[in-house]
């Protein structure tokens, strides 16, 4: 916005403030508008993820993505007219008061002309000329990145880095390490070291609750449920050596001591007395006065090192007891972290395919040219895979955190290629090249302010003792930096090789006679 009112500013000097506005809303609001599209609709996709917390924040990210563009194209705008009036009216640049520069103030230092007149060169405040990065970009970097042998290296350059996101794809590690949720100096930590130090042969110890009312004092029901006991221990994660159960023993013991506790009254009067021998099982029975309503007991894993056995685990034990004809159900409070693995790459997958195609869907609505549509959204797809396969390289695990911070990266990821494609392909110049040049003198430099201020603004992240922070700083950062290098030299080069990917002759002649109609008043409008 502040870029096309400057250089509108700069063709149309005597300009009304209207017409002013109206030209730069004509030149920056499609292109927020669909930045602004895509990042509402990639983050109302993550809502329909199974997770809750990712559902939360893609529906709160997103309402505000609404907000900020309706502020955008109303609220702005009034201010950037009200600052031009400024300009106009010689004021303060922080108090509005008119001002005047006599002789004694042009001997004054930078600084309190600055402060007190509004600017360093002891003048009235004047619309800025064309900003020096702007001049930069299209006198310096423009035609640098539009060198044939330039060309060459970057797309040498593009090979290496998709070859390289690839292979991290294919590398990328699934589940959250419960430490990482605790703070860094945090009791939590040392606990975690020391388990895995000192028992990590072990996994958790799980709770098989028999959830309905069956009668145990039926032979056959108890059968049934040692049944489901041996196949729950023939699991290659469970060491059958530790497990527990009140039911084993009780019957060993009736057993020993001749009790017959195949009738129901005896079996219940007789449970107190198991009690005394072991207290513990008084907490593995739910029972009222002449039925027992629920009971648990507990099988012990083992070899459960890494995201894929902890998978692989809740698979086995949750068919297993499936497939039991006493109703079971496996439960220990690490499985609500377990279950993530079973959904998050699927979910991961879903949200990035859905997305991108709603990308592809706005971008072929809004931007007059299908085939830079395509070179949108595949720099969508370029940075995600990016994104994803340096997460392997920066240690960042596949998990519901990095989740929430892949659907940020689909939003961000079109907003710097969709700005450069926009302007290059609305440019009325004759080559590829010089449309590239131009595209990036008009949008280079605030590209790279986005995406150097964003950078700057979580940057303080990247020293913060919770790895959910430090998580979210690695990811944004990697969105940014491959966003930002996507739309300043990737972009830019390919788009430079398919010459046609603009207007048509036609709607360029046509253009070409509307700016030269709209710049000089006495053309008559059959020139």
């Amino acid at each position: 916005m502040i870029a096309c009112w400057e250089q509108s500013s700069r063709r149309k000097e005597k300009s009304d403030v209207k017409s002013l506005l109206a030209e730069t809303y004509a030149e920056a609001a499609l292109s927020v508008t669909i930045t602004t599209l895509t990042d509402v609709l990639a983050f109302f996709v993550g809502t329909w993820t199974a997770f809750p917390s990712v559902r939360s924040f893609c529906l709160y990210t997103g309402t505000a993505f609404v907000f900020c563009y309706i502020y955008t194209m109303t609220f702005f705008g009034g201010i950037i007219v009200l600052n031009h009036k400024r300009e106009q009216g010689n004021r303060h640049w922080l108090t509005c008061m008119p001002l005047g520069v006599d002789e004694d103030q042009a001997e004054k230092s930078c600084w309190y002309n600055v402060c007190c007149i509004g600017n360093c060169s002891r003048q009235s405040p004047q619309p800025e000329g064309e900003h020096p990065m702007s001049i930069f970009f299209r006198k310096y970097y423009g035609p640098f990145f539009t060198n044939k042998w330039v060309k060459l290296l970057v797309v040498l350059l593009y090979g290496a880095y998709l070859g390289g996101s690839i292979y991290g794809c294919t590398q990328i590690r699934e589940g959250i390490d419960l430490r990482n949720l605790a703070s860094d100096d945090s009791y939590v930590i040392p606990y975690y070291d020391d388990d895995s130090k000192y028992f990590s042969a072990y996994g958790p110890r799980v709770m098989v609750v028999i959830t309905e009312s069956v009668d145990y004092w039926n032979e056959t029901v108890r059968l049934g449920i040692e049944n489901c006991t041996e196949k729950l221990e023939s699991i290659s994660y469970v060491d059958k050596n530790y497990s527990e159960s009140w039911l084993r023993v009780y019957t060993k013991s009736a057993q020993s001591g001749s009790i017959d506790i195949n009738n129901k009254t005896i079996f219940i009067s007789h449970l107190p007395k198991l009690f005394r021998i072991v207290p513990s099982f008084e907490w593995d029975i739910n029972k009222t006065q002449d039925k027992i309503e629920a009971s648990r007991f507990f099988i012990q894993t083992a070899n459960v090192t890494s995201a894929v056995d902890e998978k692989n685990l809740l698979n086995e034990l949750r068919e297993t007891a499936r497939q039991c004809s006493i109703p079971l159900m496996v439960y220990h409070p690490a499985f609500i972290y377990y279950d993530q693995y079973l959904v998050i790459v699927q979910n991961t997958i879903q949200n990035v395919v859905v997305a991108a195609g709603a990308m592809l869907v706005v971008s072929l609505w809004l931007i007059p040219n299908p085939l830079c549509c395509l070179w949108v959204t595949f720099a969508i797809a370029s940075v995600i895979v990016g994104v994803a396969g340096f997460m392997t390289f920066w240690s960042v695990n596949l998990d519901s955190i990095s989740m929430i911070n892949l659907v940020i990266c689909i939003g961000f990821s079109v907003d710097f290629s969709a700005h450069i494609s926009y302007a290059f392909v609305t440019s009325t110049e004759s080559s590829a090249n010089k449309r590239a040049v131009e595209a990036l003198s008009l949008l280079g430099y605030p590209v790279l302010q986005g995406a150097v201020s964003t950078i700057l603004g979580v940057v303080v992240l990247a020293a913060a003792k919770t790895y959910i922070f430090r998580t979210f700083f690695k990811i944004m950062f990697l969105v940014i930096l491959f966003g930002a290098l996507h739309g300043l030299v990737f972009i830019p080069v390919f788009l430079t090789f398919f010459g046609n990917c603009g207007r048509s002759p036609h709607t360029t002649k046509s253009k070409n006679l509307e700016l030269r109609f709209r710049n000089d008043k006495d053309c008559p409008l059959m020139d």
